[in-house]
C-alpha cells in the first residue's frame, strides 16, 4: 500500500513589481490559490531579470552581464524543508544559488539543467553525554 502524495498548500513563486517594461520580482511564499500580486506570507528575496549594464572597461575585459538575485538563504531552506512547493522559475533560481540539487524534483521533469554544486551539506555532530548528577 503506497501513501498518496500530498501537495502543499504553500508555494514559493515570483510576484511582479516594477514598471511597464522594467520588471522586478519578489520571491515570495504565498498560498497556492492566491493572486500573483496579493499579500504574501513572507518575502524571501528579489530578482531583477534585466541584466546590470556594464561599463566600457568591463565590456573590453570580457565580463559577462549578470542578473541581480538577492535571497535569504536560511528562510528559503526553511520553507523548502517544510515542504512548500517551488515554482519552475524559482526552482531554476534556487539551483543557480546552490539551494537545490541539479536533479530537483526528478530528472525526467527538468526543463533546464544547471551545473553547480550544492551549498555545503549539513553534517551530524555527536556530543559527549553529560552527567546530570554531581558525584559524591
Amino acid at each position: 500500500m503506497s501513501l498518496p502524495i500530498v501537495k502543499s498548500p504553500l508555494r514559493i513563486r515570483l510576484a511582479r513589481f516594477g514598471r511597464k517594461h522594467q520588471p522586478l520580482y519578489n520571491i515570495v511564499v504565498a498560498k497556492k490559490g492566491s493572486a500573483r500580486d496579493s499579500l504574501p506570507i513572507e518575502v524571501l528575496g528579489t530578482y531583477n531579470p534585466v541584466p546590470v549594464p556594464l561599463t566600457p572597461e568591463e565590456k573590453a575585459a570580457g565580463v559577462k552581464a549578470f542578473k541581480d538575485i538577492q535571497l535569504d538563504f536560511n528562510r528559503s531552506k526553511y520553507w523548502v524543508g517544510v515542504g512548500a512547493d517551488v515554482s519552475e522559475r524559482v526552482t531554476f533560481l534556487f539551483k543557480k544559488a546552490g539551494l537545490l540539487p541539479e536533479t530537483w524534483p526528478k530528472p525526467h521533469k527538468l526543463t533546464q539543467h544547471v551545473e553547480k554544486e550544492i551549498v555545503k551539506d549539513s553534517t551530524v555532530v555527536y556530543e559527549k553525554p553529560r552527567e546530570l548528577y554531581r558525584k559524591r
